[in-house]
């Protein structure tokens, strides 16, 4: 048995298998024995393909990752002849009949799927809880969200099953569960990484894919291995390489724009969150680059109402489709109730609210890209909260009467006419957005790409990630800072 498994990252287990020093039956044995050991603790494998992996063995393998045993999302990362649900119980048994893109690559890069992961009905929250497979626990306190929508994934990575896991990103799910389980996660640039050939997905450019991982360097040789354009994508970004070799490259000195302060969406952000920005600000004065405090070049209200009408809008042509497939009575007798209602609030708004939204997003982009004609490096927390307990993040009764409003044709109008703040009734959108609390859609809406670096953690040992964001299609920039930092603090001799 392979017993120093756990103490190497992708590449690092690629280098032994490429010399002989183990061989791929012992590595996939090593990570199939730690899931069987640690996932009924945490729930974050909701579908082993042991079979698929011992199968896969037996091929020729080559790549960078040649032979380093993988997870795959279960949601939008389908792989051929084998099960994905979406995290729904409509989906639940159902068998892929093609390879997305993205997988495609992934394989091509030599990994070794060997499961799928948790993930909440259609990536829809910020908590990886679903009822066709329950919620998955955060490894650092198994009382805890492991973050979403890609939790399972970040929470098998941080217990050590893998090295690095699929992952998706529409509002921050590779970010927040990278942050909540104290591990690497970077949100490529807007058409970085394939997408299709299933676009319906895509949310109008703001969904990406890439991986989490416990080291810097796996996510940058995993982006060299997948980026490129892809047949049919309406978004592709300019052409990029060298993330691998950036990790070894020195950032000089930074332009960063950092934001100390203590409240998100008007509400008082947890001690701990607000400290990270502080020892991060703290950290990159020591390594030599210009720190400056900034304020926030966007208005959140703002962002949270263009995100929430062009999710709605997209959730809304997805349950047609599933309509259409399987009938509106098996379609709404198996979706979960946040679904349904986002649907509804889609359904409801009239045309030209979203079209104002997708232009609002367009503003967005050109605001940010103004800031960083000043500025290399924007930072902030990746959510305002801390890992929040279990029992705290299922929908409650304020949140469906939030999304009741929204979708009724009332609230359609508030959305369309005014500020998202004059939508408050009996103070319904405070406590929606203590639910939410996190600062990750503007790098959706904008396209740019954006990262949780694992620097801090709390009293009580929970991870807390500092969020960084950069230019758009300037990726290397932030492997190069991530690297760096890495080097100065390390993490990954946590497990």
């Amino acid at each position: 048995m392979f017993a120093n498994y756990v103490h190497y990252d992708g590449l690092g287990l690629a280098e032994l298998l490429a010399r002989g020093e183990v061989r791929p039956r012992e590595v996939l044995d090593a990570a199939i024995l730690r899931a069987e050991r640690i996932n009924p603790e945490i729930n974050a494998i909701v579908t082993p393909l042991y079979d698929y992996a011992h199968q896969r063995i037996k091929e020729p393998l080559s790549g960078p990752f040649a032979g380093v045993p993988f997870l795959l999302k279960d949601a939008h990362h389908a792989l051929r002849g084998t099960p994905m649900s979406n995290g729904s119980r409509l989906h639940k048994g159902e068998l892929s009949t093609f390879d997305a893109e993205i997988v495609r690559r992934y394989l091509a890069a030599g990994v070794v799927v060997f499961g799928k992961t948790n993930t909440p009905e259609y990536k829809l929250s910020p908590h990886t809880i679903c009822k066709v497979w329950g919620a998955t626990r955060n490894p650092w306190d198994v009382t805890r969200s492991a973050g979403g929508s890609s939790g399972g994934s970040a929470a098998a990575v941080a217990a050590g099953i893998v090295p690095l896991a699929s992952a998706t990103d529409e509002g921050g799910s590779i970010r927040l569960p990278a942050s909540a389980c104290g591990v690497f996660g970077l949100k490529p640039t807007r058409g970085r990484n394939p997408i299709g050939p299933d676009f319906g997905w895509e949310c109008g450019g703001q969904s990406t894919s890439h991986v989490v991982s416990r080291t810097v360097r796996d996510s940058a040789a995993m982006l060299d291995a997948t980026a490129g354009a892809e047949p049919g994508s309406p978004y592709a970004a300019p052409p990029g390489d060298g993330f691998l070799a950036a990790t070894t490259q020195h950032p000089g000195q930074l332009r960063v724009g950092i934001s100390t302060a203590g409240d998100a969406f008007g509400l008082r952000m947890d001690s701990a969150c607000v400290e990270a920005i502080s020892v991060a600000g703290r950290l990159l004065q020591g390594l030599g680059h210009r720190v400056e405090e900034v304020s926030l070049p966007y208005d959140e209200w703002e962002v949270f109402r263009t995100w929430i009408i062009l999710a709605a809008a997209d959730t809304a042509a997805v349950v047609k489709r599933l309509e259409l497939r399987y009938g509106p009575k098996k379609v709404h007798g198996s979706l979960e109730e946040v679904v349904r209602l986002l649907a509804a609030m889609g359904r409801a708004m009239p045309a030209e609210v979203s079209a104002s939204a997708s232009h609002e997003r367009r503003e967005l982009g050109v605001k940010m890209a103004s800031f960083f004609e000043r500025y290399d490096v924007l930072v902030i927390p990746a959510s305002g909260r801390i890992p929040a307990p279990l029992e705290n993040v299922e929908l409650t009764g304020t949140e469906r009467g939030l999304l009741e409003l929204f979708g009724s044709r009332a609230g359609s109008r508030l959305l369309r006419f005014g500020r998202v703040r004059e939508a408050v009734i009996d103070g319904q959108l405070e406590r929606l957005a203590e639910q939410v609390m996190h600062r990750t859609m503007v790098a959706n809406l904008s396209g740019i790409p954006a990262m949780s670096v694992p620097l801090h953690r709390t009293e009580n040992d929970l991870p807390v990630g500092v969020q960084f964001l950069g230019r758009f299609a300037d990726e290397v920039t932030l492997f190069k800072l991530a690297a760096q930092l890495e080097q100065a603090k390390p993490w990954r001799v946590r497990r």
